[in-house]
């Protein structure tokens, strides 16, 4: 192509949009412009709308989407910012709406208040995040003229005072701010100030003390500090820190208004109305009567029921919003009813006016105040007018929600339509917007589409139905029919170009198929299925043929491909749609060509183009619009090729439109832009912002069938733009015009022939009640699906599943019939099963035929089975790490473990002490300790000598004192060896431990010190401890020494009690659990309870060991004749031990059977020797069972002996834990102390710090304030200056004046000097009626301007010839009017500098106010210093210790203990026993002898005393008048007399005395060292000199050697050498250069002289005044 052809394309593809109207309801507050109009935002739109003539105009914001939005009602000018990075203000005129200025400040994301000054030319703005600025700006002059940021400061409200503009307020839920804008001559200050809100029960809080102290203290505890240093915080949280008893609820405002006194009311959640003193900030709470009036005007808005009896409080506890009327207070909020409140003193009444029954928003006054506007929650605005008949008229009715679709009626070129989230049908005109009819569906709406070959709209809701609507008549659409397609929602609807076909989508992947032909009742002819949910539906009308091609795009997961299925449609399906679809509705998918394709990139949107060659793609994870070709019929390919990509220049994801003739391809994305390409290109040749992506961008778009207009619809903003082409290139419109020419005429036949079906058919009605029976703000949107009814896809369902139980009646027969029989052999089986042997018979489920349900139940047991295993071996593995950390911690971790002993014989138990080993740190800290404390000792020790040995250089002794000294050191140190130590506080010394290295509890003085002590007692704790455990140890080993003896002698106790059969209990001891803990640690056999569950591993280990019992048992059955026979022979044993006498029995002889008579002397014998031996035995064994007795005794008195004696030594052990926990308990008490101090003295270093920080904050900020004072003082002189320059010019005018005309008679000047002096009354306003509460409000400039255009005006009159003075020529008349006018000029120039200066003065008052103030703040922090200095010296040198005292010595009445005792002494008890003895008896002399003289000397001593004291006054007195007389005040003791901490000052002086003499005395020993260097430097370099000096005498002499050589040689030459001779000229140059100058030296000296005798001279001449 070449380049004349390219730039021809290029022209006739360049156009360019326009917007044609914009429909849109109000998100933010309206405002009026004027008395008509007013003004609000939609999406990247301004809205003006006339509410007289309900006219609208549009302003559009290029930038984006529009933010906050202002309007100044005198000007006539409205601002509004926009929402971008960095925005800025926009100022425009109206009606013109031009722009005016445009206002670029500091926000970087958006400005969330405008607010305009109503007399002035001022303008505010808040930018929220991140800055927090507030701005004030001069928007004629594009200046900011002052800005302040507030971080965290986030405000929901700006307003200016309408009678002050100096005055701002700033409000939200948390706070009230009024800022002050204060002026010093061309320069604006931000000075805001907070209002301290009441609590919500009405009550105020006092002033939190915060940084200051109230100066208490404890005389126990020390100072009491303020919670910010005891908490440790410093800097600016310390200064805003509360403490939480101090924290209350405060009220939340929701609302505020200034009224006509300069006063602001504000109302809060709960129900409280405050009102606040713009000046002095004071809060009055206004209280309710009990009066009250309802007026509720009859009008469709306002229910018929009256309103109960409600308490005023009640009624104002919602409250969002409010304004003033000269009538009262108007407020409204989330119950939606107008009221009104008269305010009378600190009292009001509430009158009710009308309810909305909606939540309202906004109140709005218009500029005359005859009529009150109220704006919704939902957008909706009603007009309230106040008249004798009040009504309320609706002028934006939102509350059908935002707008779901949009579409064109049929041929597209005079009506639109859209439809709400709700269900409010729209009709609106192309040409101008206007709105021709509505109609109210009340359901949620989805998407909506009108079809083509028809008047008719298809309307799909989220419950499912398919609505059909009649736009025959656009003025009264009606709904005709509906259906309820199935259970979800429907997505999609599309028709095709031809209007055939309607293709549905839902949200579950079905496609429905329906005629889109109202003659044929909208039939459905089937529907299919889709793998996926559905993004798009197009389709295609293939020209000359009856095909139509639909593209359907399913979504994609994450990075997978798109999926594409198309199918074919045919004329024919209508025809006979039975045979393309089964009995369930379910379309053959072989009939219909159905293919489907895949895309690499997953795509958002997708079409076909018009030549059924090309899909159009947009890429939803890179930027691009792609072309994909399609493969040939009978291809195997599935997926797409590319064949062409261009960058979308989109944001974010994006759809895809063709217009009707396929030329056009439209792109839009979340940025909110439209772009319109060539369909071959893909390059845009038109491009608009319509939305923005603040508001999520554009949701869909609609081509008209002309292609002249286009109907954007917003996502979330809620405008709908119809955009018309403002220029448009000769083929772009040829294009369409031929398209919309040729397919015309076939949609009007269409459309003529499918009208008269449409019009005979009946209206539906979707719910029973009418819709405008109730006000359709407060319509319950919801689904009119009736209980009981099915949809279309569930009764298709029915029907096939009738047919098919129809159809298989008689096989259903049969196998009922065989499942009965094998039922009844299943029940015999398991009869024979029950009659078999146990051994023979099946289980239960050996009879169950569903083996699937058997193996369902059996896999559900084991996951159960598993889950509880699972859940067991966690639990059991959390309770095994559980005890692992508390082993660890409490037992492994321990040195010396925590156990106890108990005495055998009382309940006696003595603990040890469980301790850790120390750990390094605390090892190396201890050694470093004890080594700084040798360190101490020994340089004590040396200082001690050093000092001694100086004492005994200067002074000697006597050896006779020295010798009584010794002997006094000697008595002292046996007294304080037999006196405790009391000053110790602890009675650690007695066991043993080393207290040497301690501190003296008197010495204890810095933060260093404190530490080490505290170190050193836990050193001397783990000591204590460690000699009682050993201790402890050594009667724990005796103890079980003492078990093992006891037992052992139980065990030959048992067998003597055994032998002797006595049947007495053995005392037995033992070790308790708490004796030996480590027992608890082990579990036992026995202790479980429950029987133990052994693994596979465990189980054959176990059959391993009872095999091998089992065999050992077996060997020891064997026959052993060795055992036997000792058993037989010899009972078992050996040899015949002691122990068994008592067992052995002496056998009978056998003659004893026998009688005594036939006894035979033998046989008596033998029985002689029986008895004997039985006797013999007997005795043996009373002898033995005595001695086994005895044996028994002693031995169990051995026991009670050596268990009590062990007894002993456990009650001496525990006497000593007793005194090893008091002194344990001592020291802790001393390292508890230690602790509180270094507290104490950490918090007094944190106050200490905080003070000074924030003195430096305030020296800061003095600097600056004086600055500041400084500053206006500066230029308050200048313009004081230049009002005295201006007035010194006035006055030189009206000297002047008489001088101009010097050459006129005298009498003519008086007349015209009169006429100059003339000034024309001023003229008085005419008091009419003001609407406005407010009055007439007019800035000071204005009034200026005002006055002096009419002055001006009036001297017009006056310059008339007509008074002009007779015989006056004219020339000089007019002279005279131009220098009266002059004058007039200039004494307005002196008027305005007065007021310019009489504003600076109040500044400069203002500012010193706060200088002085900040000055004042200062004094109070040094004062707070001076005391918290006392304090924390006192501190450092009033030391608590610890003392050790005697039981019984104190003595206290009622337990009253003395806590301050910094008057008190230490004195031992005999003094002052002995003391009181002698007070006693001496006081009884006294008073003996007192009585026996009273009587006698009463008088003489009374006129004495008198006397004495009378001469004793006489003397005060005059010695005091004589130390008046002579009292010299100097300043010193003036300042002694003024200052009330004085002793603080001095020491405070003292101090920093002390300080600098330190400083000068290490400047002073650095200086003396500098010189001690400086000197050994000398040093070396004087040596160096003295070599360097003796090597050059040497080289010298050498060179005096050479010079003599060579003046001889030149003397016998006779000629000078050149150089001498110009050295010798130099040197004459300079001799006569000195000779000169002392001669003018002394010349100068001479005239000096004579000058000061000429001056004497001089003054004899003068008179002399002497002073008389």
């Amino acid at each position: 192509m070449s380049g004349k052809d390219k730039e021809a394309s290029d022209k006739t593809l360049s156009a360019t949009l326009s917007v044609r109207w914009v429909q849109g309801f109000p998100v933010k507050n309206i405002a009026f412009i004027n008395n008509t109009t007013i003004c609000y935002a939609c999406g990247n739109f301004l809205i003006f709308m006339n509410i007289e003539k309900e006219r609208k105009t549009v302003l559009q914001c290029m930038k984006g989407k529009v933010g906050a939005v202002a309007t100044n009602i005198r000007y006539e000018v409205v601002a509004f910012s926009d929402r971008k990075l960095k925005p800025s203000i926009y100022i425009y005129n109206f009606p013109a709406l031009t722009k005016r200025a445009k206002l670029k400040g500091n926000a970087q994301l958006d400005y969330t208040l405008l607010e305009f000054s109503y007399c002035g030319i001022y303008l505010a703005s808040y930018s929220e995040i991140p800055e927090h600025e507030v701005t004030l700006w001069n928007w004629e002059t594009n200046v900011i003229l002052c800005r302040r940021s507030q971080p965290g400061m986030e405000v929901s409200q700006m307003t200016f005072n309408p009678k002050n503009w100096h005055q701002l307020c700033l409000s939200n839920k948390t706070f009230v701010t009024i800022w002050n804008i204060e002026k010093c001559n061309k320069d604006h200050y931000f000075k805001p100030k907070s209002v301290n809100l009441p609590t919500e029960d009405g009550t105020f809080i006092k002033e939190f003390a915060g940084l200051f102290s109230e100066g208490l203290k404890d005389p126990f505890y020390g100072p009491i500090l303020p919670l910010a240093a005891v908490a440790g915080l410093v800097g600016i949280e310390a200064e805003n820190f509360r403490p939480k008893g101090h924290f209350r609820p405060l009220l939340h405002p929701t609302a505020h208004c200034w009224n006509s006194t300069n006063e602001l009311y504000v109302c809060c959640e709960e129900g409280h109305i405050l009102l606040i003193n713009g000046e002095s900030l004071l809060v009055t709470i206004l209280s309710p009567t009990e009066v009250f009036e309802e007026v509720l005007p009859p009008c469709r808005m306002v229910c018929e029921e009256t309103l109960g009896e409600e308490e005023s409080l009640s009624k104002t506890n919602r409250i969002s919003t409010m304004a003033i009327h000269k009538e009262g207070l108007f407020v409204s909020g989330n119950e939606g009813i107008l009221r009104s409140i008269a305010i009378k003193e600190t009292s009001y009444t509430v009158k009710d006016h009308i309810n909305l029954q909606a939540s309202v928003k906004n109140i709005l006054f218009s500029p005359d105040y005859t009529r009150i506007l109220l704006q919704t929650e939902n957008g909706s605005v009603f007009c309230y007018t106040l008249e004798d008949k009040a009504k309320i008229e609706t002028i934006l009715d939102a509350s059908g929600g935002t707008i779901q679709a949009i579409d064109f009626v049929t041929l597209g070129n005079q009506y639109c339509m859209s439809i709400t989230i709700l269900g409010e049908f729209y009709i609106w005109s192309i040409e101008d917007g206007s709105p021709v009819s509505r109609l109210c569906l009340k359901t949620e709406v989805s998407d909506m589409a009108c079809c083509p070959s028809s008047l008719s709209v298809a309307v799909g809701t989220t419950a499912g139905y398919m609505l059909f609507l009649d736009i025959s008549d656009v003025k009264s659409p009606r709904l005709i029919h509906k259906i309820l397609l199935t259970t979800s929602s429907i997505q999609h609807i599309h028709y095709d170009q031809h209007g055939t076909f309607l293709i549905i989508g839902t949200s579950d992947g079905l496609i429905f198929l329906l005629s889109s032909k109202p003659s044929e009742i909208f039939r459905i002819i089937g529907f299919t299925e889709v793998h996926g949910n559905i993004l798009q539906i197009s389709t295609v009308c293939v020209w000359g043929t009856n095909t139509i091609l639909v593209t359907v795009l399913e979504a994609s997961s994450e990075n997978e491909r798109s999926k594409l299925e198309m199918f074919t449609l045919t004329d024919e399906i209508l025809a006979d749609a039975a045979q393309y679809a089964d009995e369930r509705g379910r379309l053959k998918n072989e009939l219909f060509a159905r293919t489907l394709y895949e895309i690499d990139l997953p795509l958002s949107s997708a079409i076909l183009d018009y030549e059924c060659e090309k899909i159009y793609g947009f890429c939803s994870h890179v930027p691009y619009i792609c072309t994909y070709g399609i493969p040939k019929q009978g291809s195997e390919d599935i997926v797409l090729k590319l064949q062409n990509k261009m960058p979308s220049k989109h944001y974010g994801t994006g759809m895809l439109y063709l217009s009707y003739h396929g030329q056009w391809l439209a792109s839009t994305g979340k940025d909110g832009i439209l772009s319109i390409r060539d369909r071959n290109s893909l390059e845009p040749f038109a491009r608009t912002r319509s939305h923005s992506y603040q508001g999520k961008g554009i949701q869909s778009i609609i081509f008209s069938l002309d292609g002249q207009s286009i109907l954007v619809n917003g996502k979330e903003d809620g405008a709908l733009v119809c955009l018309k082409w403002k220029s448009l290139g000769g083929l772009l419109i040829q294009h369409a015009t031929e398209y919309f020419q040729v397919f015309a005429p076939y949609l009007n036949n269409n459309i003529f022939e499918q009208n008269i079906p449409l019009y005979y058919m009946e209206d539906v009605q979707l719910c029973p009640t009418y819709c405008k029976k109730k006000p359709f703000s407060q319509v319950d949107y919801e689904d009119s699906v009736r209980e009981g009814q099915i949809s279309w896809l569930q009764m298709k369902n029915q029907e096939a599943t009738k047919r098919e139980i129809k159809e298989f009646s008689e096989k259903k027969r049969e196998l009922k019939e065989g499942i009965k029989s094998l039922t009844g052999t299943i029940q015999a089986m398991m009869k024979e099963n029950e009659l078999a042997p146990e051994m023979a018979q099946l289980d239960q489920q050996e009879f169950s035929l569903d083996v699937e349900e058997i193996q369902r139940l059996n896999d559900e047991g084991e996951e159960e089975l598993e889950r509880i295993k699972k859940e067991a071996e966690m639990e059991n593995l959390a309770k095994k790490y559980l005890c692992h950390i508390l082993k660890e911690e409490c037992w492994n971790s321990m040195h010396v473990k925590g156990r106890s002993l108990k005495s055998f014989h009382c309940p006696l138990e003595v603990n040890n002490f469980p301790m850790k080993e120390r750990a390094p740190e605390e090892l190396q800290e201890l050694e470093t300790v004890l080594q700084q404390r040798k360190t101490e000792a020994t340089e004590y020790k040396l200082r001690k000598e050093i000092v001694e040995v100086q004492s005994t250089g200067i002074t000697k002794k006597d050896t006779e004192e020295e010798e009584e000294e010794e002997e006094e050191e000697e008595e002292k140190e046996k007294k304080e060896s037999n006196f405790p130590n009391y000053f110790l506080g602890s009675l650690s010394s007695e066991f043993g431990t080393d207290i040497s290295m301690l501190y003296s509890q008197l010495e204890l003085h810095t933060r260093e010190e404190k530490v080490n002590q505290i170190v050193l007692l836990k050193d001397i704790i783990y000591k204590i401890k460690t000699e009682f455990n050993k201790d402890f140890d050594l009667v724990y080993r005796q103890k079980e020494l003492e078990i093992t003896r006891v037992n052992e002698r139980n065990t030959h106790i048992q067998g003597i009690i055994t032998e002797l059969d006595l049947g007495e209990e053995i005392w037995q001891p033992v070790f308790e659990d708490c004796e030996k803990p480590e027992r608890n640690l082990v579990v036992e056999d026995h202790e479980i309870k429950v029987e133990r569950i052994l693994t596979p591993w465990e189980k054959e280990q176990a059959a391993l060991a009872e095999a091998l019992e089992r065999e050992r048992r077996l060997l020891s059955q064997r026959d052993d004749a060795r055992r036997r026979a000792l058993m037989d022979m010899m009972g078992g044993v050996l040899e015949v031990k002691k122990e068994d006498i008592l067992r052995m029995v002496i056998p009978q002889p056998p003659c004893m059977a026998k009688a005594d008579a036939i006894w035979t002397e033998e046989e008596k014998k033998i029985i002689k020797e029986y008895e004997k031996k039985v006797k013999d035995l007997n005795e043996e064994r009373e002898k033995y069972k005595k001695s086994l007795d005895a044996e028994l005794r002693k031995l169990q008195n051995s026991i009670q002996e050596t268990t009590q004696t062990f007894d002993g030594h456990l009650n001496r052990l525990f006497k000593t834990k007793v005194k090893c926990d008091m002194v344990i308990n001592q020291e802790e008490l001393k390292i508890a102390s230690l602790t509180f101090s270094l507290l104490l003295d950490e918090e007094l270093l944190t106050r200490e710090y905080e003070l000074n920080n924030f003195l430096e904050r305030k020296q800061k900020e003095k600097k600056f304030t004086t600055d500041e004072v400084y500053k206006a003082r500066k230029e308050l002189e200048t313009c004081r200056e230049k009002y005295d320059s201006f007035l010194t010019e006035d006055k030189a005018l009206e000297r002047g004046f008489k001088k101009e005309f010097a050459e006129l008679h005298g009498h003519l000047i008086d007349i015209l000097y009169k006429q100059y002096k003339r000034r024309p009354r001023p003229m008085k306003p005419k008091q009419a009626e003001v609407a406005s509460p407010y009055g007439e409000r007019i800035g000071s400039d204005q009034i200026h301007q005002e006055n002096v255009t009419q002055l001006m005006k009036a001297m017009e009159e006056l310059d008339d010839p007509m008074y002009m003075p007779e015989g006056l020529e004219p020339h000089i008349w007019t002279h005279v009017c131009t220098l009266r006018r002059t004058k007039m000029e200039s004494e307005q120039k002196v008027k305005l500098k007065a007021l310019a200066m009489l504003e600076m003065q109040t500044f400069l008052r203002k500012r010193t106010e706060e200088d002085e103030k900040v000055q004042m703040d200062i004094e109070k922090v040094f004062q707070e210093i001076f005391m918290l200095q006392d304090e924390k010296m006192n501190f450092q040198l009033d030391l608590t210790i610890q003392l050790l005292l005697t039981q019984g010595q104190v003595e206290v009445e009622n337990f009253q203990f003395l806590l301050d005792f910094k008057d008190s002494i230490l004195i031992n008890r005999v003094i002052i026993e002995d003391i009181n003895g002698i007070i006693r008896s001496q006081g009884q002399k006294k008073v003996t002898s007192m009585i026996e003289s009273k009587n006698i000397h009463k008088g003489i001593f009374q006129i004495e005393w008198e006397h004495k004291k009378m001469e004793m006054e006489m003397e005060d007195l005059n010695q005091k008048a004589w130390d008046i007389q002579m009292l010299f005040l100097s300043r010193a003791r003036q300042k002694f007399l003024n200052e009330p901490n004085y002793d603080i000052l001095i020491g405070y002086q003292i101090a920093m005395m002390e300080q600098n003499i330190a400083i000068i005395d290490k400047a002073h020993k650095r200086e003396v060292e500098a010189f001690k260097k400086l000197l050994k430097q000398l040093g070396k370099f004087i040596t160096q000199r003295d070599l360097a000096n003796y090597t050059l005498s040497c080289e010298l002499k050498e060179e005096l050697v050479t010079v003599s050589e060579r003046r001889q040689i030149c003397k016998s030459l006779g000629s000078k050498l050149t150089c001498e001779k110009i050295a010798r000229e130099r040197y004459d140059t300079v001799l006569q250069q000195r000779k000169l100058t002392d001669i003018s030296r002394s010349q100068a000296e001479q005239i000096a002289i004579l000058q000061a005798e000429v001056e004497r001279l001089r003054m004899k001449t003068f008179p002399a005044l002497v002073h008389m």
